[in-house]
């Protein structure tokens, strides 16, 4: 099974595809889609559906997950935050591609063992469960562990259906 994890922004989404055999993970490709802050908030979703429609036709994942919305203490972040994951939502539902989402802290519990981990070492087990990747930043490592928990989540629940 193919999966694409997102860590949705409005100046940075990261993405990471990884494949899931049983209970064995693969790095696919991993990544980052940046818009410029100089455009116009509509221009810049655009830029985000028109490259995450490009991940979509180019690795064809059967699933996706994405990070569910926190609330920053800038409620114009958070509203800026929640429109670039409404993007990545509609972009899979018209892909026809069911979505898991997840709480940060679930992620963090499901890669590291623990919901206070830092980004460090987030980073760090991401390598460790797919070794020899080389992750594109920050984004890309937390698009890749959000994958890693909704791969953990279908096995669990595979296993208990």
């Amino acid at each position: 099974m193919i999966i694409l994890g997102l860590d949705p922004g409005l100046g940075t989404t990261g993405w990471g595809v990884i494949r899931a055999e049983g209970n064995r993970l693969t790095h696919v490709a991993n990544g980052r889609i940046a818009t410029d802050a100089k455009l116009e908030l509509g221009a810049r979703l655009v830029v985000l559906h028109d490259a995450l429609a490009s991940l979509l036709a180019q690795y064809a994942p059967q699933t996706a997950a994405v990070e569910e919305v926190f609330v920053n203490k800038n409620p114009q972040s958070t509203l800026k935050l929640g429109q670039a994951r409404g993007v990545v939502l509609l972009g899979a539902a018209r892909a026809g591609i069911e979505v898991g989402e997840y709480a940060a802290r679930l992620v963090k519990k499901a890669v590291v063992g623990t919901g206070t981990a830092e980004k460090a070492q987030v980073h760090a087990m991401v390598s460790r469960l797919l070794p020899g990747v080389t992750i594109d930043g920050p984004d890309a490592a937390d698009a890749l562990a959000i994958a890693i928990c909704h791969a953990h989540h279908l096995g669990t629940a595979r296993r208990l259906g």
